[in-house]
């Protein structure tokens, strides 16, 4: 769409001038001969700009502007000002005007005033959609569920948004840990400032200080300039440690410092930093015993685990696999531009009976590549990926259970049925890494491959593409 400007001035010429000027860079223009027509143009028709003459009779330009930033704050102002009256416009920039200029007019220089005011705008406008949908997506109401498990969740969430408390989350990978993170943040007093992710477990040790707290320029091989850490850039806001149990325990040391201190070092500098942070922390993992083996610092485990936060697994909260199933398939309808109607009631029954190792992500998952493939307006139980047809509660049959009747059966048919299970079930139980499956099977990992793609077994979870 057309930017649209608002150009009032007095002067015919000038408003003329502007006219002609702004509709050939491509923007909407009308035009205004005073402040008091200008208002009346504005309560009838919306404008991403508004440029202004500083002295008009019947309404200034400055009382133009005052209007205009109690009633249309969003509205870009641009003064305009006789040369050598810059004091005024200057004061009129504080009063909220994005810019002015002088007449006589530099053209290129009103282009470039014009359109960088417009791109700031758009920019905030930006920023502001970008923020309601951060508070949108990580409300309560897009945490879903209905099991009491779930509303346990919530209302811990809830109380624990309010305060600046440190917390600590634990659950099973992916049971949405960083989800529930920054429902805590959004929600909260914090949710205009900065939420910053560490990944614990995917930096390495040797950068994981610089990482965290900075370093300084020629502090080590590789430093050839200043960098802020993950722990300036948070200032304000809440830094979030996932996988928190990955950190070496010289890391500890530090993170202890920083958060009992409030203060941080940058590798290679001799003073120190202030920093207000909220620390948000996640593992998969046991810290207790990880504490009671040395592993992790008991000083630092209680500094994270003020307010302790489990996250159910799927299992745990079976009631909400339609609600979730359902969500994903709006979700995933609306991503790919699919519309599939519905979960048929005997694909649903198999979805609520399947384990899900991976939790709520490998459930996501599952019905994303289900709605990619699916041609169909209705999931039916065969659009479901094979394991979860296999793993949901079927048991498979023994040789003593198969019958051969006076026709005879199809032996490669029976034999490739079975052996398409046992697949299934070693895929299951490897957590969907193929590699590992093919150990359980005492098969080459070539091999594995081979009948994965001879049976189009849909593999949710970690996939290895390296060859033996």
């Amino acid at each position: 769409m057309k930017s649209r400007i608002l150009v009032v001035d007095d002067e015919e010429s000038i408003r003329e001038f502007l006219e002609i000027m702004l509709k050939k860079e491509g923007y909407e223009v009308t035009t205004a001969e005073d402040g008091l027509r200008a208002k009346d143009i504005l309560s009838k028709k919306s404008f991403d700009m508004v440029i202004s003459d500083m002295q008009m009779p019947n309404m200034t330009g400055i009382e133009l502007l005052k209007y205009v930033k109690e009633s249309y704050p969003e509205l870009v102002f641009m003064m305009i000002t006789a040369f050598g009256t810059t004091e005024t416009a200057v004061d009129a920039m504080k009063m909220g005007a994005y810019d002015y200029v002088t007449k006589p007019f530099k053209i290129d220089e009103v282009r470039l005033n014009i359109a960088n005011a417009l791109r700031s705008k758009n920019l905030e406008t930006e920023v502001r959609v970008l923020k309601k949908e951060l508070v949108k997506e990580y409300s309560f109401q897009n945490m879903i569920g209905n099991s009491a498990a779930m509303h346990t969740i919530f209302d811990l969430v809830k109380r624990v948004s309010q305060a600046p408390t440190n917390v600590l989350i634990t659950g099973e990978s992916g049971t949405g840990k960083e989800v529930v993170a920054k429902a805590i943040h959004y929600n909260g007093p914090l949710k205009d400032r900065p939420f910053v992710t560490i990944n614990c477990g995917a930096i390495p040790e040797n950068l994981m200080e610089s990482e965290m707290f900075g370093h300084k320029k020629g502090s080590f091989t590789g430093a050839i300039a200043d960098k802020s850490g993950l722990f300036e850039v948070a200032d304000g806001g809440t830094l979030f440690l996932d996988e928190v149990g990955e950190l070496p325990v010289s890391i500890q040391v530090k993170l202890l410092r920083a958060i009992q201190e409030r203060v941080i070092r940058r590798v290679g500098a001799t003073d120190d930093m202030k920093v207000e942070v909220r620390i948000i922390a996640a593992t998969n993992r046991n810290l207790e015993d990880m504490v009671s083996k040395g592993t992790f610092r008991q000083d630092l485990f209680y500094r994270l685990n003020v307010i302790g936060i489990r996250t159910p697994s799927l299992r745990e909260r079976s009631d909400d696999i339609p609600l979730l199933a359902n969500f994903f398939l709006r979700k995933y309808n609306e991503k790919l531009n699919k519309a599939i109607a519905m979960i048929s009631n005997e694909a649903m029954e198999i979805l609520k009976k399947y384990n899900y190792p991976g939790n709520v992500r490998e459930l996501e998952n599952m019905i994303e590549r289900t709605v990619a493939l699916e041609a169909g307006s209705t999931i039916l139980p065969e659009s479901l990926p094979p394991m979860v047809n296999t793993t949901s509660g079927r048991k498979m049959a023994s040789s003593n259970e198969i019958e051969i009747g006076d026709e005879g059966l199809d032996l490669d048919k029976v034999m490739g049925q079975i052996e398409k299970e046992l697949l299934v079930k070693a895929i299951h139980s490897a957590g969907g890494i193929k590699k590992k499956a093919a150990k359980l099977l005492h098969i080459s990992f070539r091999s594995m491959r081979y009948r994965i793609e001879k049976y189009n077994l849909g593999v949710v979870g970690e996939d290895e593409l390296d060859d033996e």
